[in-house]
C-alpha cells in the first residue's frame, strides 16, 4: 500500500496544471538542498581536525556534545519556518476499503523521509567517520549515529505538534537567546550543563535507549492523532473560525490614512505569510551578534554598514518588496473604488517607517560593541527612511504576480519574480558601496554622515517622490490587476 501512495502522489505531482511551475521550483531548491548537504558532510569531516587544531587539549567530541543542545533548539527553529507539513488528499481513500492506519503511518513515514531529516545526519556521519579512523570505539560511535538519528526524528514528529503555534516559537527563540546570553556573559554555562547529557550517549552506548524511545513516543502521539482525526465528517464539517474583534479604532486619528492602515495591521495579523514577516525581522535585531562579536569583523566597517542597513530595514525589504501584491486578492476591488491612490502609498510609507523606528530602537543595546556601532545603525537608518523607502515603493509598481497569505513565507515562490531581485541592488549595495568610498577616502565620521545626509535629503522630497511613483502606479494599474486575477502565477 505504501507502493500504491507514492505512486499516486507521483502522478498527481506530474499531472498538475502548475507541472511546469512546481518542477523549477522543485529543481531550484533540488539544488539548494544538495550544495547544503555537500556543505554539511565536508564541514562534519574537517570538524575534527578543526577542534584538535584550536582545542588541543579537549576532546573534539565533548566540545560538539557542549553545542549539541544549541544545535536541537536552532533545528526546532529552522523548522518551524521552512519545513512543510505532509499533505496527503485522503478524501478519496475514506470511501474504499484502506485502514486509517495505513495512511497515517503512510504519512508520517514521508514526513520522516523529509531532507530536514539528513541535515544533523549529512554533519554527524562524517564526523563519525572520522572519530573511527582516529581510534574511537567502533560500538560507541555507532550508536551515538544512531542516538542522534532518533534525536533528529523526535524534533521531527515534535514540528508537526506545535508547528505554527506562536507561542512555541516564542519559548524557543526565548530559550535561544537566554541560553547564549548566559553563556555570553558568563552567568552560567548552558554549554558545561548539557555536556554530559549528550556525551553520555557516546560514552554509555546503553543510553541509545532514551533518544529511540523517545523518537517511537513522539511517532505514537503523532499516529494517534493523525488516525483520529481521519474521518470523511471531518472534510464535511464547517470549518470554524474565531473572529478577531480589535478595531483598532487609534488608527481613525489618521483620517482617509487610518483606513488603510488598518487594513494592513489586520492584514498583517491574521495572516500567516505576513505575520511570519514580523517575526523574522525580530528575530534579525540578534544578526549584528555575528559580527559584532568577531574579532574578524571589529575592523570591516563596510560590513558593520550591511548590518546596520540589513537590521533596520529588514521589514522594508521583506515586506515592502512584495508592495502591492499583498493585497493582491481584492486590489482589483480597490481599484474600482473612489480611492486615492496617494494615500494607498502613504499608509504603506507609515507601516514602513514605523518598522525602520522600532528596528533602530531595538538596535540600540549594540552600543555596547562601542558608539560606531550606534552612529552606524542611525545613519543606515535615516538611509532607509529617506531613500530605500521611495525606492521599494517605485520597485513595487512592477510587481504582478499574485500572493497567497494563508501560506508559509519559506519555500514559497509566490510573488517572486526578477523585480524581488534587482530591488536589492539599489537597497541593499548602493548604499555599501557609498558608505565603502567614503570611509576609505575619508573616515568613518563622514562615511556616516553622507548616509544621514542622503537620508534626510530623500525624507525632505518625500511629497515629491510619492508625488511621481503614485503617478507610476496609476500608469501600471491595469496590468497589476490583471497580474493579480492569475492565481498560478
Amino acid at each position: 500500500m505504501f507502493k500504491r501512495f507514492s505512486s499516486l502522489q507521483w502522478k498527481s505531482f506530474f499531472r498538475s496544471s502548475n507541472l511546469g511551475k512546481s518542477l523549477g521550483i522543485k529543481i531550484l531548491m533540488g539544488f539548494f538542498a544538495v550544495y547544503m548537504l555537500i556543505s554539511l558532510a565536508v564541514t562534519g569531516g574537517g570538524m575534527y581536525f578543526l577542534l584538535r587544531k584550536f582545542f588541543p587539549d579537549e576532546n573534539p567530541l565533548w566540545i560538539v556534545s557542549q553545542y549539541f543542545i544549541y544545535w536541537i533548539l536552532m533545528e526546532l527553529m529552522l523548522r518551524y519556518f521552512m519545513q512543510k507539513l505532509p499533505v496527503m488528499d485522503i478524501k478519496p481513500f475514506l470511501t474504499t476499503p484502506v485502514k486509517k492506519s495505513t495512511i497515517a503511518h503512510y504519512i508520517l513515514g514521508r514526513s520522516a523521509a523529509s531532507i530536514y531529516n539528513l541535515l544533523t545526519l549529512f554533519f554527524i556521519v562524517p564526523f563519525a567517520i572520522v572519530l573511527l579512523f582516529n581510534d574511537y570505539p567502533v560500538l560507541n560511535v555507532l550508536l551515538w549515529v544512531v542516538a542522534i538519528k532518533a534525536i533528529v526524528l523526535s524534533i521531527n514528529y515534535l514540528n508537526l505538534l506545535v508547528n505554527k503555534n506562536d507561542k512555541v516559537l516564542i519559548a524557543i527563540v526565548s530559550l535561544l537567546v537566554l541560553g547564549y546570553g548566559l553563556d555570553y556573559f558568563g552567568v552560567f554555562s548552558i554549554k558545561e550543563f548539557f555536556a554530559p547529557v549528550f556525551h553520555a550517549l557516546y560514552a554509555y552506548p546503553i543510553t541509545v535507549l532514551i533518544p529511540v524511545a523517545l523518537a517511537l513516543l513522539m511517532y505514537y502521539i503523532n499516529y494517534t492523532y493523525l488516525k483520529d482525526k481521519i474521518y470523511l465528517d471531518a472534510k464535511l464539517k464547517a470549518k470554524s473560525v474565531e473572529a478577531n474583534t480589535s478595531d483598532l479604532a487609534w488608527t481613525k486619528r489618521f483620517g482617509e490614512m487610518g483606513s488603510f492602515l488598518q487594513l494592513d495591521l489586520k492584514m498583517i495579523w491574521r495572516n500567516k505569510r505576513t505575520k511570519s514577516q514580523v517575526y523574522i525581522s525580530l528575530l534579525f535585531v540578534f544578526y549584528g551578534l555575528v559580527f559584532y562579536t568577531q574579532d574578524i569583523y571589529s575592523s570591516m566597517m563596510p560590513m558593520k554598514a550591511f548590518v546596520g542597513i540589513f537590521m533596520t530595514g529588514i521589514f522594508l525589504s521583506n515586506f515592502g518588496q512584495f508592495i502591492p501584491a499583498w493585497d493582491s486578492s481584492y486590489y482589483s476591488m480597490m481599484m474600482s473604488q473612489n480611492i486615492p491612490m496617494r494615500k494607498y502609498l502613504e499608509s504603506k510609507v507609515s507601516l514602513i517607517t514605523v518598522s525602520i523606528v522600532a528596528m533602530f530602537l531595538l538596535t540600540i543595546p549594540y552600543v555596547y560593541f562601542g558608539w560606531d556601532a550606534l552612529a552606524i545603525n542611525f545613519g543606515c537608518a535615516l538611509y532607509n527612511l529617506g531613500v530605500n523607502i521611495p525606492v521599494i515603493l517605485y520597485f513595487g509598481s512592477f510587481n504582478k504576480k499574485r500572493i497567497e497569505l494563508d501560506q508559509s513565507p519559506f519555500g514559497n515562490m509566490q510573488g517572486a519574480s526578477a523585480t524581488q531581485f534587482l530591488v536589492m541592488l539599489p537597497v541593499l549595495i548602493v548604499p555599501i558601496i557609498i558608505f565603502s568610498i567614503f570611509y576609505y577616502i575619508f573616515n568613518l565620521e563622514v562615511a556616516v554622515g553622507v548616509l544621514s545626509v542622503l537620508g534626510i535629503i530623500g525624507f525632505a522630497m518625500k511629497n515629491y517622490l510619492l508625488g511621481l511613483i503614485t503617478e507610476q502606479y496609476k500608469k501600471k494599474k491595469y496590468g497589476m490587476i490583471a497580474g493579480f486575477k492569475e492565481k498560478a502565477s
